[in-house]
Parts: C-alpha cells; sequence; structure tokens
C-alpha cells in the first residue's frame, strides 16, 4: 500500500448505523437482537475475507452493547478480570498464538456459565481455523455468519452518499480512481474522502482526479 502524503482524516467511529449493510441485512439484525437482549442465542462468530466489514460488526456490536450498559471488553490475549456476565469480543481470531487460544477458551467457558455475551470474528468459519479443537467447538457455540464484501456497486454508492452527507458531491471518476488505488475497507475509504474534502477547502481546489492523485502519491523521503 502506498504511503500517503498528507495525514489522513480519522476513519469515523464504527457503529451498527454507519455500516453499509449490502447482502448483511440477516446478520446486523442478529448483532441488534444481540446488542438489545433480543435472543436467547448470547455468542455470535462472524467471518469473512479483508475488508468484508467483520471488523467493523465486531467493534460496532460492541459500541451498542456498552450502549446497552453492558461492561464491555476487547479480547486481549488474556482472561483476566473476565466476568461471567461480560460482554467480550475477540477479533483477528486465526492470529492467536497458544496461550491465547487458551485464553479464549476460558473466557468463553466464563461467560457461558454467566449471562455473558460473546462476538468474534476471523477470516475463515470455526470448521476450518488452524486452533486448538476444544476453543474452535466453542467458536461455533452459538450463531455463525459471514459477512459478504460490499460489491463494487454498493461500494462506490456507498462512498458518494457518505460524501452526500459531508455536503459535498464525489464526482464519479474520483470515486472510482479511490476503489483502484486505495484501501478496499470502507472506513479506510472514507477517511480519505474525509481527507480529500479537507484537503479542497485548505487548497480551495475542486475535488478531482488530480487532487486524489496527489493525496495518493509516496510521501517524499526525509532528508538526512
Amino acid at each position: 500500500m502506498k504511503q500517503l502524503a498528507f495525514e489522513l482524516a480519522a476513519p469515523p467511529a464504527p457503529t451498527l448505523d454507519n455500516f453499509v449493510i449490502g447482502e448483511n441485512a440477516e446478520v446486523v439484525a442478529a448483532l441488534r437482537a444481540l446488542a438489545r437482549a433480543g435472543q436467547s442465542e448470547r455468542f455470535i462468530y462472524l467471518w469473512g475475507g479483508s475488508g468484508s466489514g467483520r471488523s467493523h460488526l465486531l467493534l460496532a456490536t460492541l459500541h451498542a452493547l456498552r450502549e446497552a450498559g453492558r461492561t464491555t471488553r476487547l479480547f486481549d490475549g488474556s482472561a483476566e478480570g473476565v466476568q461471567a456476565d461480560d460482554a467480550c469480543a475477540a477479533d483477528d481470531v486465526q492470529r492467536l498464538d497458544g496461550p491465547a487460544q487458551i485464553a479464549l477458551f476460558n473466557v468463553c467457558n466464563t461467560l457461558r456459565e454467566g449471562g455473558g455475551v460473546l462476538v468474534a470474528a476471523g477470516d475463515l468459519p470455526p470448521a476450518r481455523l488452524s486452533l486448538r479443537p476444544d476453543l474452535l467447538t466453542r467458536l461455533a457455540w452459538g450463531l455463525v455468519y459471514e459477512v459478504r464484501a460490499l460489491s463494487e456497486k454498493d461500494r462506490l454508492a456507498a462512498l458518494r452518499d457518505y460524501a452526500a452527507a459531508r455536503g459535498f458531491a464525489l464526482p464519479p471518476e474520483v470515486a472510482d480512481y479511490l476503489l483502484a488505488r486505495a484501501p478496499r475497507d470502507l472506513n479506510s475509504l472514507r477517511a480519505l474522502v474525509d481527507t480529500l474534502d479537507r484537503l479542497s477547502l485548505e487548497q480551495k481546489r475542486a475535488i478531482t482526479v488530480p487532487l486524489a492523485r496527489e493525496l495518493l502519491q509516496p510521501a517524499p523521503p526525509k532528508q538526512s
């Protein structure tokens, strides 16, 4: 990925409201129900490829659970301090080393015994992960959903809608340029749109492909 020549705006905080649903209506409905304690299943596992939005949904659900009054924790490789009624999230479980897998196994048991909630995410369904068999069993205890990446049409529409919400029209050729050359996840693309808007105002220039090209150019080497 190219190093950006300008400081990017911070991506918007992930919420269920700013997730572009695409083909994931059932997934989002299940996560909303989990956040409001509207279903019996308290464990949900999300899987999907890079840029699918699985991490956005995991963090967004943790936010919604916190807003609903739950004590929330983002799994950091340790089971220390986790209570039976906590709401926990574990992202990129495929990367967990041996001790972290044991810790997450213990977290699952603790939450299961109480009224706790677990939202976990990885790049593959549980049966295809190279993790401890006992942990795989627990990750599949509840609901398992594939998070499907947005189509090009939906991704383009999402970018243009996001720009419109900020009060400007994103030219189609600029949107196409970003989609072809920038990171594919929607949060990164939204951050680029924010930065383009800021640069346009600061430099008093229209949002065009040349401006987007400047944004994505490699930063000049530092003088020694």
